[in-house]
């Protein structure tokens, strides 16, 4: 296979919310370049980049994967994305490598949250994006209501370079207002087209929307506004490099329309990516960190030093652990030493990889733009940049957000406990936003993720993937306390029982902190009423007291303790005297410092149709939402409000049976308020029964 240069390569993230098509749009896209022989269905589970048992079975992508098509001389690589809520991090690391983004909107349902939380993303790292309008071959699919949509959210810069020829079942191909010629496609779903001129019946409003895409592209450039002046219009060559322009700068969004079920309008996507969107070495510097965390600046080029960042790593079957990367600048061979700057040691890289889908092509070499694979690296982690030991170049990767729900798990088969252990290390090298460990207050094994479909699809990975068989128990809400007033307190622990005693004596002040600021301890002795040496003892005490809770033994957060004064005994005091005299002096505070229970409250948006927002709204309410608004759409509306997570452990099915399955949500972690008194008291109850050693005191 031919080596590319950046110049000619194009990486494209497609994104979107869940069920827009992008898996079946890239399947269309792979067929029509003569990638792939036939067309794959996510129906029949036959896609390229849906190729986990997990995706198959339930019919959507859960994790990113790359694919790539050569056409017009140019290698687009293309990224599959999840358009799940939960998932959404794996849209973002995606973005992270790539050039440019394809946001890929449903004809029918129009802009959702999903595609709200990506095009963040993508303004994030500043890319350009092209909007790409599917389904168009579907009922109730309307061109005129989701250009109105898109434009209401990300404004008029959303300019279609497309119309549509039909709607739904008589969607029969797209009219390409640069050049003015008409693709009709083969009903057959072959792909086949006749390019051709407009049809009469579409000849003058195609010539209305060209005349708007042109007023547009000239505004940004005074050249062509002042050819478009004098001669009432542009050359298709000067509308292309201004529009290639004008996308690379942010100022319009291209809009292009397709029904990938019925392969209609994938050529003309094709050519737009290698026409319009930026190439890989579009930008010639990029900028890294150097090991003392400071900023700078390098080329991109293939010439230069080599640099590639782990933005995936998914465990295969044959080849084990596969490291996913970017060359961002030098260019990487196979059968190669290089230098990994993230953990400062060498690593030894075998057989470089394309991918295609779970398909692994070997190659010699990757050049600076490309994208690769490689399997079997020794300490190599997702966000690690591999480079030159001469050039110790960090590449920033994303920040994963902290898991949102949490769940007891315990196997089904005695002894698998170490199996468990292993096979979730490996889950979560590939998925970092799933954490695990052992809760030392309940020593209960706890696996977080961003939502309890999130939790159950590793569920179901451990057993066919690893074949340990688990329990789910329900989710435990990650409580915590906190104090709302000052005390003093007094800690005071003497011991004789033969020989040495055991003396400790430290006086404090506890203080409440706002909210987020975990824990401060001050050290404020003078004096020497205290050794310098026993100090770290008790902060040590009070640390420990602190993680198991004074009222239903959840962790105490924003407070400050202030160590004021004590006594010692130059025979009796330790390190262990005062540890325990200041859980003493900790547990005095608490007591006087009108101690209350925090719980997590959640940023809730829901997307369902006008008709079920009244009981959607009350549902809500009766949660102890608070309501932050309604955005509306033409069908839809989107509920923004903030719920205790106690309240959303089970909001999945509840929203499924309000909205006959037609709603969505997503949820992420916003902060921590006080639990009402009332519900206090069940939660303390709660607690003394299943832990009496930790009751109130």
């Amino acid at each position: 296979m031919k080596v590319y240069s950046g110049s000619e390569i194009r990486n494209v993230a497609l994104v979107g919310h869940n069920d827009t098509g992008k898996t079946t749009l890239i399947s269309q896209l792979l067929f029509n370049s003569g990638a792939t022989t036939r067309m794959g269905r996510i129906e029949d589970g036959t896609t390229t980049t849906d190729f986990d048992q997990d995706e198959i079975d339930r019919k959507h992508s859960i994790s990113t994967a790359i694919a790539y098509v050569e056409w017009k001389n140019s290698k687009i690589n293309l990224i599959d994305t999840p358009g799940f809520g939960i998932f959404l991090m794996e849209a973002k690391s995606a973005m992270r490598v790539a050039d440019s983004a394809a946001v890929v909107v449903s004809g029918v349902t129009g802009v959702e949250v999903s595609t709200e939380k990506v095009w963040k993303f993508a303004e994030e790292f500043a890319l350009p994006r092209i909007i790409i309008v599917n389904k168009m071959d579907r009922e109730r699919a309307s061109a005129a209501r989701t250009v109105e949509s898109l434009q209401k959210r990300f404004g008029k810069s959303v300019v279609a370079i497309q119309m549509p020829m039909g709607e739904e079942k008589d969607f029969s191909g797209v009219i390409d207002l640069v050049s003015m010629k008409a693709y009709h496609y083969s009903s057959d779903g072959s792909g086949k087209f006749d390019l051709t001129d407009i049809p009469a019946e579409y000849a003058a409003e195609a010539a209305d929307m060209r005349e708007k895409l042109i007023e547009k592209v000239a505004e940004g450039d005074d050249t062509l506004m002042e050819r478009f002046f004098e001669q009432g219009g542009l050359s298709q060559e000067e509308l292309l490099d201004g529009l290639r322009r004008e996308v690379l700068h942010h100022e319009i969004y291209p809009l292009l329309f397709c029904a990938s079920s019925h392969n209609i309008g994938g050529h003309a996507i094709l050519d737009a990516f290698v026409a319009i969107l930026p190439s890989a070495d579009q930008a010639l510097t990029l900028e890294g960190k150097d090991r003392k965390g400071e900023p700078i600046t390098f080329e991109r080029r293939a010439e230069a030093f080599p640099s590639a960042l782990i933005f995936k790593t998914f465990s295969d079957p044959f080849s084990g652990r596969v490291s996913l990367f970017r060359v961002f600048s030098g260019t990487l061979k196979s059968d190669s030493s290089y230098w990994n700057n993230s953990r400062d040691h060498e690593e030894r890289i075998g057989k470089l990889q394309l991918l295609q889908g779970k398909q692994q092509i070997a190659v010699s070499e990757l050049r600076a733009g490309d994208i690769g694979a490689v399997a079997k690296l020794k300490d190599v982690h997702t966000g690690d940049t591999l480079g030159s030991k001469d050039h110790p170049i960090l590449l920033t990767h994303i920040s994963y957000p902290e898991a949102a729900i949490a769940f007891a798990i315990e196997p089904k088969a005695r002894g698998d406990e170490d199996k468990i252990s292993s096979a979730l290390m490996r889950i979560m090298e590939e998925d970092p936003t799933i954490k695990f460990g052992r809760d030392e207050r309940t020593k209960e094994v706890l696996i977080s993720g961003q939502g309890q479909l999130h939790v159950e699809v590793v569920v179901a990975k451990l057993k066919k993937k690893y074949g340990v068989d688990v329990i789910l128990h329900p989710p435990k809400v990650p409580y915590r306390e906190t104090i709302t007033r000052s005390a003093d307190a007094h800690g005071r622990h003497k011991k004789q029982s033969g020989g040495h005693g055991q003396f400790a004596d430290c006086k404090i002040k506890i203080e409440p902190l706002p909210r987020g600021s975990d824990f401060e301890f001050v050290d404020e002795i003078f004096g020497g009423s205290i050794p310098r040496g026993f100090i770290p003892a008790v902060e040590k005490g009070i640390q420990d007291a602190r993680m198991h809770g004074f009222l239903a033994g959840f962790p105490v957060v924003d407070f400050r303790v202030r160590l004021i004064d004590g006594q010692y005994h130059d025979v009796d005091s330790s390190e262990m005297a005062f540890k325990i005299a200041g859980s003493l002096a900790f547990r005095e505070g608490m007591a006087n410092a009108r101690p209350t229970i925090l719980e997590p409250m959640m940023h809730v948006d829901v997307n369902a149709p006008t008709e079920y927002i009244g009981d959607l709204m009350g549902d809500l309410t009766s949660r102890r939402g608070k309501m932050d608004g309604i955005d509306s759409e033409e069908e839809s509306q989107v509920i923004h409000a903030r719920v205790p997570m106690s309240e959303m452990l089970t909001y999945g099915s509840t929203l499924r049976s309000i909205t006959q399955g037609r709603g969505a949500f997503h949820m992420e972690f916003s902060h921590y308020e006080e639990v009402p008194r009332g519900l206090q008291e069940k939660i303390i109850a709660e607690a003394k029964k299943g832990h009496p050693e930790q009751a109130a005191h």
